[in-house]
């Protein structure tokens, strides 16, 4: 798919799926009865992540009818991350509704994710307060990732792995997701000075199909978590971390030069023992100077990108 000419609207309904044909036409239905009587410009924008049954044809015949409708085709499987960041990217609407395309988040849900916008925030975030999923695959894993994230990220929800949110597009789009990271997609819109509140919404049980959840993905979610502690820290002081790593090769070297001291001055260090601190102490003092000077490399990148980001959003304002 083409990225078409820019053609602002109002709504952008972004719906990422992966094998899911049994469920396309009744989604698409329950999309389209709601967000057509919304008194709005909408569009909305399926993503096949890759999927190997008959759900791009599905979704294609009912583009070729329904001119709100856009599909994009992903060759292979990507996850989700890659498909909502695809979808955000080619959406027109000022608002942006993510929902799963499994049937189980309910489209109804949608004037009330708008309205709760209109309160002043910038995210809406939907919560599951009765979620029909299993014990033990799904609804405990998913409390204890909700728990960790929320320790992390500092963002208080009930709620983070719910697919059904609302966010304005100035926010959204200025965020890339890959691996599994639009279950952070919260956490990474306050970094971006969003306001965010929280919404209880309809949860069904699955109808057709299965679950691509597997336990497996808890890893991924978990490696994700500890870059994103990592992002949310030193993000706006990034020679705090690379000086800290910097600061410890010093400490080597220092200790390294002590004993190499001492050794020399007790005439108890062979030349090959010399040669080996020797080097040693070099290669912490240099390691650590490198360290420092990415440090303050990466100030002035944020520095100077954020000026240009104020600058610009000061001309836009």
């Amino acid at each position: 798919m083409k990225k078409e000419s820019i053609k602002k609207m109002d709504i952008s309904v972004v719906v990422p799926l992966y094998n899911e044909e049994e469920n396309v036409d009744i989604l698409y239905r329950s999309i389209h009865d709601v967000v057509s009587q919304l008194d709005k410009t909408y569009e909305i924008i399926f993503v096949d992540d890759g999927s190997k049954d008959s759900t791009f044809a599905l979704l294609r015949a009912i583009s070729q009818k329904d001119p709100h409708v856009k599909v994009i085709k992903f060759r292979n499987n990507c996850g989700q991350s890659a498909a909502m960041d695809a979808g955000f990217e080619y959406s027109h609407g000022e608002i942006i509704i993510s929902m799963d395309g499994d049937l189980q988040n309910d489209p109804r849900d949608i004037p009330n994710l708008l309205h709760k916008l209109d309160e002043g925030y910038d995210v809406v975030s939907g919560w599951r307060k009765n979620r029909q999923d299993g014990l033990i695959l799904r609804k405990i894993p998913s409390k204890i990732a909700n728990r960790m994230i929320c320790s992390v990220t500092k963002v208080r929800l009930h709620d983070t792995g719910c697919a059904l949110k609302a966010y304005r597009a100035k926010v959204v789009k200025r965020i890339n997701l890959y691996g599994e990271m639009h279950r952070f997609l919260p956490a990474l819109a306050r970094i971006e000075g969003a306001e965010i509140a929280e919404l209880v919404v309809n949860h069904h049980p699955r109808r057709f199909g299965k679950s691509k959840y597997n336990i497996t993905r808890t890893f991924r979610v978990i490696m994700d978590l500890l870059s994103l502690n990592l992002f949310i820290k030193y993000l706006k002081k990034p020679l705090g971390f690379f000086g800290l790593i910097g600061l410890i090769f010093f400490l080597l070297s220092l200790i390294t030069l002590g004993i190499w001291v001492v050794g020399a001055y007790n005439y108890s260090n062979t030349i090959a023992e010399s040669n080996v601190l020797f080097t040693l102490t070099f290669l912490f003092l240099v390691s650590g100077l490198e360290f420092f000077f990415i440090g303050l490399l990466a100030d002035l990148i944020y520095v100077t990108g954020n000026k240009k980001k104020m600058y610009l959003s000061k001309f836009i304002q």
